[in-house]
């Protein structure tokens, strides 16, 4: 079991891909079912053909009886599918025992976003006197003027940028491309801090080079810029549950909020199904109330008391 792990994290890893962090995340979820199964098993490591689905069944019960969230659950029930549905391709097994798995119904939570105001507050909190304090604006314009997850954000290379086109270059999940276009204050953020910008000698030079590094020149990872956001949150006072993604939440709902339409949202974001931005719509009802207030005959209180059992005359 343990070896067909390790040949199935090889190809995510050769043929698919995958991102560091997707196979950590795929390396931890088959570990602990390989744990599980050799416990139950008296300490002997199975073969992945001689997995049941009441195996994996009695898998499942124990993460609840652990305690572990709907969302871990579910994720770990796809990685074991594409785990089993490798195997198939590869002779191991003849059929999936995870498929007849059902995912645990998710509690569906609205996102975490912060108001314009907000927004506004948080991306003029760094200096614009040093360095460090440019680069930190930049990367907040920057994720919320074109939506960007963290990953993508420290991902960002020199030849990804067209500030000319308005447009940067974005590899996002699975490293899948799309181009997503970028507000002035951000291309003005950007320039200031690449004029100031030192790039490590270990680092690529010229177009490969990264666009956000810290001050010892090397590309900047995800936990710092973290870290960075957790300073201007204490400097602010804002949220504290504000989280880099957050301002991806707030740049989603800040255009469906001002009419944008939500498959336009779809592809700034990099979704690939509608229904994963369809969310923002729940949290983007300001416009709507708005509207209905104007528009609905019946929405606003009368000035004069309506008599319910009387028809409203005319002339």
């Amino acid at each position: 079991m343990r070896h067909a792990v390790d040949r199935f994290l090889t190809y995510l890893k050769v043929e698919r891909n995958a991102s560091d962090l997707t196979i950590k995340s795929y390396r931890e979820d088959l570990t602990a079912l390989t744990d599980y199964l050799t416990e139950a098993r008296s300490g002997r490591c199975p073969q992945p053909a001689e997995v049941t689905v009441m195996e994996l069944r009695g898998y499942v019960s124990a993460l609840h009886e652990a305690g572990y969230a709907q969302t871990t659950i579910a994720r770990r029930l796809a990685s074991l599918r594409s785990f089993f549905r490798f195997g198939q391709r590869e002779g191991w097994v003849t059929n999936n025992p995870a498929k007849p798995l059902r995912n645990p119904r998710k509690p569906r939570r609205l996102p975490h976003f912060l108001s314009t105001e907000e927004i506004g507050r948080l991306l003029v909190a760094p200096s614009n006197s040093d360095p460090m304090g440019l680069r930190d604006r930049a990367i907040l314009e920057t994720m919320y003027s074109a939506g960007l997850r963290i990953s993508e954000t420290v991902g960002l290379d020199q030849s990804d940028l067209d500030f000319e086109a308005g447009i940067l270059r974005v590899r996002g999940k699975g490293r899948k491309e799309r181009l997503a276009p970028i507000g002035s204050y951000a291309i003005q953020a950007l320039r200031r801090w690449l004029a100031v910008r030192r790039v490590s000698p270990r680092e690529p030079q010229g177009p490969q080079s990264p666009v956000f590094v810290n001050k010892f020149g090397r590309r900047l990872t995800t936990r710092s810029v973290a870290r960075m956001l957790e300073k201007y949150l204490r400097i602010t006072g804002l949220d504290s549950r504000t989280t880099p993604h957050s301002l991806r939440h707030s740049f989603a709902t800040h255009l469906l909020d001002r009419g944008a339409d939500i498959r336009s949202v779809q592809e700034l974001l990099g979704h690939k199904s509608l229904v994963t931005t369809q969310i923002y719509t729940h949290v983007s009802t300001a416009g709507l109330r708005e509207a209905y207030q104007k528009a609905h005959p019946r929405a606003q209180a009368a000035s004069t008391p309506i008599d319910q059992d009387s028809p409203p005359t005319s002339g």
